[in-house]
């Protein structure tokens, strides 16, 4: 053999190595992830105990996350119940399906593999296996105008890493600029948010000033008629806001409140779900209550719940009252119609909505509230300031109602 077939056969054989080698130390990273993740269980677990504040950060073995914050402001503080802007801020984060090397080593919550050992994946701290969406809304009720923003970038799910993260042990997402974050103890917490967009800014502050609301049974909230479509899901109503609000050349500061929804899944839709309806309204006397479907093709429901929580105890110092709703027990009608110009998606923004709390109508305060994020999430749905009305037509709460699917079926996940 001559030294230029010596030469070749030893690059051949020293390329192998290599190969078998990375693709080697590859399976043993993924190994040693699937291990942790054995011993963890999986991310939505029922009778699993929420903890604070742990449970506020990011849980990036979770599909599917959000934290949304949305509420009102007024201009005339004899009048706190006279909306002028409604807002919405919205985070997001979604974990993509990695490709894995062939073997044991694959986990049973992600893509089959499909990375062979010459070309394996990269476990490294700077392989984006995690998605950050932002959405962020003002709704200017005197014009009749609705303004929005959006933003997206690719994160490693480390806690420390790059400009656009989230934390693991508290509520801290940061994304182009965009933050949302809550210090201090959990009774006496102080969220904040900083969000600019086209045209538009919100800078602020809301304070707790209830407990948190546990959804479902004590936070694993059902999403379908299959055990494993569920989610953790906890709520804060009742936010003391305080924001300065820059829109169209304008500044102003002003109070309100607003209602925190976190929630994270690894299955939330049921194949045959197309969309939800929701509403989560604060009510005057200091209450709150919510409502959800899960809806089919044929605009039937799938699934529903929600909760509904008393006022009275804010003001005698007693424990809160918490009534969880079951699937039979919610039923949404709908009314009134808006079909959007620019999606042609056919809405009802106005309802009747039945729960244990009682029969309410639900009207949105300015149809046009639709959102377009098909530049980041892909989805668009509408998402608006709304009226709660009792059974005699008078206002006893201000919230938000989210109805998807309705332009197309709703695809959640990475």
């Amino acid at each position: 053999m001559n030294r230029r077939a010596l030469l070749a056969g030893s690059v051949v054989l020293v390329a192998g190595l290599r190969r078998g080698m990375v693709a080697a130390v590859a399976g043993a990273a993924w190994a040693a992830r699937a291990a942790s993740l054995a011993v963890d269980g999986p991310a939505v677990q029922r009778g699993r105990r929420l903890t604070f504040p742990r449970d506020h950060g990011a849980h990036p073995r979770a599909r599917t996350e959000w934290w949304y914050l949305t509420g009102w402001l007024g201009a005339d503080a004899a009048r706190p119940h006279e909306p002028t802007h409604g807002f919405q801020v919205t985070f997001f984060r979604s974990r993509r399906a990695p490709a894995m090397p062939a073997g044991p080593a694959s986990l049973p919550d992600q893509a089959p593999p499909s990375a062979s050992a010459a070309n394996p994946p990269s476990p490294g701290r700077f392989d984006a296996r995690q998605l950050l969406f932002a959405h962020a809304a003002i709704t200017d009720l005197a014009a009749g105008r609705h303004h929005h923003a959006q933003r997206f970038a690719r994160w490693n799910g480390s806690a420390g890493t790059g400009p656009d993260r989230a934390a693991h042990d508290d509520a801290d997402i940061v994304l182009a600029r965009w933050r949302l974050r809550r210090r201090g103890p959990t009774d006496a917490a102080l969220w904040s948010t900083e969000v600019r967009g086209v045209g538009f800014a919100l800078t602020g502050s809301f304070a707790t000033a209830q407990p948190l609301l546990l959804q479902g049974d004590a936070g694993y909230s059902r999403k379908g008629p299959e055990e494993q479509q569920a989610s953790h899901y906890y709520s804060l109503p009742q936010l003391a806001a305080r924001l300065t609000v820059e829109l169209n050349g304008r500044r102003f500061t002003a109070e309100g409140r607003a209602w925190l929804d976190h929630e994270w899944s690894d299955d939330l839709m049921h194949p045959l779900a197309v969309g939800w309806d929701w509403i989560g309204f604060n009510l005057f006397d200091g209450g709150a209550l919510t409502a959800f479907r899960l809806r089919r093709a044929d605009g039937q429901a799938l699934w529903a719940g929600g909760s509904w929580r008393d006022g009275v105890a804010a003001a005698s110092g007693a424990a809160h009252v918490v009534r969880s709703f079951d699937a039979g027990e919610v039923r949404f009608e709908p009314g009134r119609r808006w079909r959007s110009p620019s999606t042609n998606a056919d809405y009802p923004v106005v309802w009747q909505v039945h729960t244990p709390a009682g029969r309410h109508s639900v009207r949105a305060l300015l149809d046009t509230q639709e959102l377009d994020s098909r530049g980041s999430t892909g989805a668009v749905y509408w998402e608006g300031l709304a009226e709660l009305l009792d059974e005699a037509g008078h206002r006893i709460g201000l919230g938000y109602l989210e109805m998807t699917g309705y332009s197309a079926p709703l695809k959640l996940g990475g």
